[in-house]
């Protein structure tokens, strides 16, 4: 009898400190483990608690310093309601959002931003097309996600002083605005630009995941000639310089037509 109530109490001590230490885990412990899913983004000078931390160097995988990360992750993630409070800040960059993690595996993400230099992003890059710069800022409203798909979203974002860096030049591009939503898993995206600046921009992009469609007005509204052979790159154009760009792949036919 008195083995079994020792077996007991050294049970309950032992659960207890599990669980002591899980409520007060230090961050630091959890990074080797986290950062082998970060694609070479490392978390440097890490501080605080898992629920509750900091990272106040983010280093790329090319060793240049991103910027600081605190995040709050509720404790109610023991029992599998995982709540996630993510603040990204840098010179170049900054992030944050609030994600739940539903009973299904799906992710909701609201109250989300970002801001961004694109100029320095030179992973965005298109060849033949150049280097995006300007400053982009965007904002989720709401976005539920499968497998890191959104079946729904509402977003939109904002590029100020676009400008698309080339071998020939600059090419400016105005200030560009897009709206996205998604519903069933079919994201549109709608870009415009503000009626002002030196290209009339008129697009609606589809994407789903068995195909893609992408429908453009290009029309330059100066006699720049860098705009005139960067817009060359995408067909030819019409007497006043405006360029059609239809294009599709994938299962397009499923997706709807352009109202």
């Amino acid at each position: 009898m008195k083995y079994v109530r020792n077996s007991l109490i050294f049970l309950a001590v032992l659960v207890l400190s599990a669980g002591l230490l899980l409520w007060f885990l230090p961050a630091r412990w959890v990074v080797p483990w986290v950062e082998p899913q970060l694609h070479g983004i490392q978390l440097q000078q890490v501080q605080g608690l898992l629920w509750n931390g900091r990272a106040n160097r983010v280093q790329s995988p090319a060793g240049q310093t991103l910027g600081r990360l605190h995040w709050r992750l509720s404790r109610s993630a023991l029992w599998g309601q995982v709540r996630l409070r993510l603040d990204f800040s840098g010179p170049k960059l900054a992030f944050n959002g609030t994600m739940r993690r539903l009973a299904d595996g799906r992710m909701q993400w609201h109250k989300t931003s970002l801001q961004a230099d694109l100029g320095s992003l030179e992973v965005l890059a298109a060849a033949g097309f150049g280097q995006p710069q300007g400053e982009l800022r965007a904002t989720v409203d709401q976005a539920l996600l499968q497998g890191g798909w959104p079946l729904q979203l509402q977003a939109q974002a904002q590029w100020q002083h676009a400008v698309m860096q080339t071998q020939a030049g600059a090419v400016a591009l105005g200030n560009l605005e897009v709206l996205a939503q998604a519903r069933g898993g079919v994201i549109t995206a709608q870009l415009h630009d503000d009626g002002h600046g030196p290209l009339q921009v008129d697009s609606q992009l589809q994407l789903s995941p068995i195909g893609w469609r992408l429908d453009a007005t290009l029309r330059p509204r100066q006699t720049d000639p860098v705009l005139h052979r960067w817009l060359s790159r995408f067909g030819s154009a019409d007497a006043d310089g405006t360029v059609h760009i239809h294009h599709h792949g994938g299962l397009a036919s499923g997706l709807p037509s352009r109202s």
